[in-house]
């Protein structure tokens, strides 16, 4: 629709702009009641030394497309109302015949990466973790219908101290069966248990510590609690993504940094940063 308005304007300026230098200058109207697309004259009035009102006015006689229903000068602008019946018609067509790549603009070797949702293992999915979700999935999708190269991140929260407290959490009053049964309710529990009992007895936060030491040492025990405290999240989580049909091409969280950390603090002190 739009190139069929540059069009209509180029073959009535009879080749005094240039095709692309008219695609440049079309442009929106900032209300619906100016229409659906305007032309500035202002340009036009340099070369034809006539007034932009006055060159809008001859453009508006001259113009012909069954695309357009009707032009309007405005001041310096000729304003274009599209047919809305033959677009509904053209743009369900195309949709119909092509849904997946209606829309789609050409490739362009650029990468964007967009990093959303990042929800918290061994926590509830929650509303913000949502509104993040289907944002960047929109701002994903716009980008790919833009020919650009998408890269879907979600940088889940994954590592901390907080597994060091659920580990001992769940060594302490753990029960596997209900785990697997529920995951997410089950661990966000001996969570709230963790720190409600941590008031009463501080030593289990320095038990916790030490936990989550053992975890950044890699030792075993931790390492399979912590790993299946994820994969169960993610099982929940991945239901939530199937139902909005949003896919992911890392999700790489914090954990995948743990055995990077020790480079980048050696560079920092190399440098008298720390």
């Amino acid at each position: 629709m739009y190139q069929e308005v540059v069009s209509s304007i180029w073959n009535a300026l009879e080749g005094q702009m240039s095709f692309q230098e008219i695609e440049r200058l079309v442009e929106k109207p900032k209300y619906e009641h100016q229409g659906d697309l305007a032309f500035p004259c202002f340009t036009l009035a340099k070369v034809l030394k006539k007034s932009p009102n006055h060159i809008a006015q001859e453009l508006s006689d001259k113009i012909k497309s069954h695309m357009i229903d009707r032009t309007e000068v405005v001041g310096s602008y000729l304003n274009f109302f599209l047919n809305r019946q033959i677009v509904t018609e053209k743009v369900l067509k195309e949709i119909t015949n092509s849904p997946e790549t209606y829309g789609q603009k050409e490739k362009k070797n650029q990468n964007v990466v967009i990093d959303f949702s990042s929800p918290n293992i061994a926590k509830p999915f929650s509303m913000g973790h949502l509104r993040s979700t289907v944002i960047g999935n929109a701002l994903a999708n716009i980008a790919e219908k833009n020919g650009y190269q998408v890269i879907r991140i979600n940088h889940l929260g994954d590592w901390g101290t907080q597994f060091g407290k659920l580990i001992v959490a769940y060594q302490l009053w753990g029960n596997k069966e209900a785990i697997e049964k529920s995951p997410i309710e089950q661990l966000l529990k001996l969570y709230v248990k963790f720190h409600e009992e941590a008031e009463q007895n501080e030593h289990l936060n320095d038990q916790a510590r030490a936990a989550f030491k053992s975890l950044e040492q890699n030792d075993k025990e931790a390492l399979a609690l912590w790993r299946w405290f994820k994969e169960a999240s993610l099982e929940e989580f991945q239901v939530v993504y199937e139902l909005l049909n949003i896919h992911f091409d890392s999700y790489d969280g914090e954990a995948f940094y743990n055995d990077k950390m020790q480079r980048v603090v050696d560079e920092l002190t190399s440098k008298g940063l720390l």
